[in-house]
């Protein structure tokens, strides 16, 4: 049976990433109680030690600062600072890492400590590295301010412990903002909106190239302390696994909720909690494996169709513009372009 966390159980240190949070909006002299409305924390002093909040509650302290704030920068700003944090011995084997591969490896797997609100995936193919980002617990109006988030992030991270600035490319799930100055600051030039997934792509030789803060005997012992931990991942992140793992066999909601040991009306029931329902799901994980081989692998639409259990390249075309609004053809030669 699939474990798994949802949105109101409480796992997140009070004193890790929301109290950063709230340092950096206080700096800026916003007024404590309207920060930590609806969220559980107290309004005044640092949290307790054992304080624990709900991903639905952290996700309420960011809306409230990001109100409060009403600023362009406050996503990257909070980026900024987030990697690779004061949360014990993951970010012990974070700050050690030894190059970006070993980053991003720890990112992955301690991603319910470093970062709890979105999920990072990476591949590799060829010449090419892609983080990809997908939402942990159903924070959809919210998910371009956590992507622009967990993106600078993971860029500051890279600045500082490769010692200088790595040439990502990003491309994102929505449309261009009015403004792009934020992002090229933060971010870089390298920017392609409506891509209909939420990336960081790099030539893979970075991915080895040794970092000067780099440690491994460091980086071993903290994970060596972490290394019998079993944290339970988020319901989004585990069904999205769990589908990425079937796509090829037609995953049915029937056979999804057996999956994890429940029926289909409860699975239901917690995906609505999350914001979103199976069939959503299951196409999301369909449009991004159809781009990974659209841009990885340059399939065309029979061997996407194929891949991906269709009976022909139509039926694959039919239900990929139900997906994204948009062609194959168009999209493959947007990705490739």
């Amino acid at each position: 049976m699939i474990r798994y966390s949802q949105a109101g159980d409480p796992f997140i240190p009070a004193r890790h990433q929301p109290a950063l949070v709230l340092d950096y909006a206080r700096s800026r002299d916003v007024a404590a109680a309207g920060l930590v409305r609806g969220t559980g924390l107290l309004p005044l002093g640092v949290p307790a030690a054992g304080d624990l909040l709900a991903p639905r509650d952290y996700l309420q302290l960011l809306a409230n600062v990001n109100g409060a704030l009403a600023s362009p920068d406050t996503s990257f700003m909070l980026g900024q600072q987030m990697l690779p944090g004061h949360y014990g011995a993951v970010s012990h084997a974070l700050l050690h890492a030894q190059n970006l591969r070993q980053a991003l490896n720890t990112l992955v797997a301690w991603q319910s400590r470093l970062c709890p609100l979105l999920s990072p995936r990476w591949r590799e193919e060829g010449d090419l590295a892609v983080l990809y980002w997908s939402d942990a617990f159903g924070a959809p109006g919210q998910l371009p301010f956590l992507v622009e988030m967990h993106m600078t992030a993971v860029v500051a991270l890279c600045r500082w412990l490769g010692g200088q600035r790595l040439p990502w490319r990003f491309c994102f799930n929505r449309c261009a903002p009015r403004q792009r100055e934020q992002h090229e600051v933060h971010l870089g030039p390298a920017l392609q909106f409506d891509c209909h997934l939420d990336a960081m792509l790099i030539d893979a030789h970075w991915l080895d190239q040794p970092w000067p803060r780099g440690n491994a005997t460091a980086a071993a012992v903290a994970l060596d302390e972490i290394a019998h931990a079993t944290d339970a991942p988020a319901l989004l992140v585990a069904l999205y696994d769990y589908l990425l793992q079937q796509i090829r066999c037609a995953p049915t909601l029937e056979g999804t909720a057996a999956a994890f040991g429940t029926s289909a009306a409860t699975l239901k029931r917690h995906l609505a909690r999350h914001g979103t329902h199976f069939q959503a799901e299951l196409d999301q994980v369909r449009t991004h494996v159809a781009l990974y081989l659209f841009q990885m692998r340059r399939y065309d639409n029979e061997q996407a169709a194929t891949y991906l259990g269709f009976h022909d390249a139509t039926n694959f075309r039919r239900s990929f513009k139900r997906w994204t609004g948009q062609t194959p053809s168009f999209l493959r030669s947007f990705l490739n372009g």
